[in-house]
C-alpha cells in the first residue's frame, strides 16, 4: 500500500484538520481516554504519579529515512511506539502516557494513516501506552513524520554515565542486518530493563540504536577504553547474509548497522560474571546475554581486541545529519 495518493477524495486533504482529528481519535479506540486526560482540550489532565521519578523520552518515524514502501503501515505505526519504549526501557522504566505530533503531506492516503493507527493503537494497547493528546500540522506533499513524546516511572532510573573502569560489559540478542526486518519488528526489552534497575549490580546502561561501535562510547567514562572480545558478539543472521552482499566484515555489520534495539549495560566489577548470568537465564530463558568485555584504562584507542590488545576500527554507527 502506497502511502500517497494523487486522488483528492482518498487523501487526508479531502478530510481537512478537524475531520482527520476525529478520525484519529476513532483510529485510535482504547488507547485513547477520554477527556479530560485525552484528546480534546489544549492540554490532557493528568493524576500526579508517586510511583517514582518521572521519565520522558521523545522520538519519531519519517518515511524515507525510517521506514520506506517496503514496511507496512501498522508496522510503521508499531515502530514509532516500539522506539520510544524502547528508550524506556533502557532507564529500566514503566511506560506511562504519550502525547503524538503528526507532521504530513495533504497527499497521505487515508487508507495508509488508519493502518498507520491501527498500529499505534495495537502497540500502545499491548504495552499500557495511553496516547492522550498531540497535534496535526502540514507539510509538503510528499512528506510524512510522526514524533512521540512518551512518558514513563522508574524507581532508579539507570544512566549512561556511571560505569567504572573495571566494569563488564554486556549485550542481549544479536546484532547487526536490521535493515532485513528487525528495525521495525523487533521487541523493546522493557521487562529486562525493569530487572536490571532491580538489580544492584548494573552500573549503567543504554538501549542499541546507532550500533554497537557509536553507542558503546556512550557508557566509557573519561580516560578509558572496551577491550572486547570480538567472538563473544552475538550475530544475527540477517548480518551474516548482509555481509555476503556487502563483501563486509560481519563483524562490522554487528558493530555499524544499528536499529537493534538490544539493551547495552554494564556490570559492576565487584560482581560475578558467572552468577550474573546464571540468575539472568533462570528470569530470561528465551533472550541471549553476552558478556563482550570490560572496560579498561587503557587510551591507545577506543576499543581493543582483548587478547591482542590491537585497536579494533569499528567506532562508528549511525549519525544524523553527516555524511557516512
Amino acid at each position: 500500500m502506497s502511502i500517497f495518493t494523487p486522488d483528492y477524495a482518498e487523501s487526508i486533504a479531502s478530510l481537512g484538520e478537524v475531520e482527520l482529528i476525529r478520525q484519529i481519535g476513532h483510529w485510535l479506540g482504547a488507547a485513547s481516554p477520554p477527556p479530560p486526560a485525552g484528546i480534546g482540550d489544549d492540554c490532557a489532565v493528568l493524576e500526579p504519579n508517586t510511583a517514582g521519578k518521572t521519565i520522558v523520552t521523545t522520538d519519531s518515524v519519517s518515511y524515507g529515512q525510517h521506514f520506506d514502501d517496503s514496511v507496512s503501515a501498522v508496522d510503521a505505526g508499531a515502530k514509532l511506539i516500539k522506539r520510544n519504549l524502547s528508550d524506556i526501557a533502557a532507564m529500566g522504566g514503566t511506560p506511562g502516557q504519550a502525547v503524538l505530533a503528526l507532521l504530513c503531506g495533504r497527499d497521505i492516503s487515508k487508507i495508509w494513516l488508519e493502518a498507520f493507527f491501527h498500529g499505534v493503537r495495537n502497540t500502545c494497547l499491548e504495552y499500557e501506552v495511553q496516547l492522550v493528546g498531540g497535534d496535526v500540522s502540514s507539510l509538503a506533499a510528499g512528506n510524512f513524520s510522526a514524533v512521540l513524546t512518551l512518558s514513563g516511572t522508574a524507581l532508579n532510573p539507570i544512566l549512561r554515565h556511571t560505569a567504572q573502569i573495571g566494569d563488564h560489559i554486556f549485550v542481549t540478542g544479536t546484532l547487526g542486518g536490521s535493515i532485513r526486518g528487525k528495525h521495525y519488528n523487533f521487541k523493546p526489552r522493557l521487562q529486562e530493563g525493569l530487572w536490571l534497575a532491580q538489580q544492584d549490580t548494573c552500573s549503567a546502561m543504554m538501549d542499541l540504536t546507532d550500533g554497537l561501535g557509536k553507542d558503546l562510547q556512550a557508557l566509557l567514562p573519561p580516560a578509558s577504553s572496551a577491550a572486547i572480545d570480538t567472538s563473544k558478539v552475538q550475530i544475527s543472521r540477517a548480518a551474516v547474509a548482509l555481509a555476503s552482499e556487502s563483501a563486509q566484515p560481519v563483524i562490522k555489520h554487528a558493530f555499524c548497522d544499528g536499529e537493534d534495539y538490544e539493551l547495552l549495560f554494564t556490570l559492576s566489577q565487584t560482581h560475578s560474571v558467572e552468577s550474573f548470568i546464571a540468575k539472568w537465564q533462570e528470569a530470561f530463558p528465551d533472550l541471549r546475554l553476552s558478556c563482550i568485555g570490560q572496560i579498561t584504562d587503557q587510551q591507545q584507542a577506543v576499543f581493543v581486541d582483548a587478547y591482542t590488545g590491537d585497536p579494533l576500527p569499528w567506532t562508528h554507527g549511525f549519525e544524523h545529519l553527516k555524511d557516512t
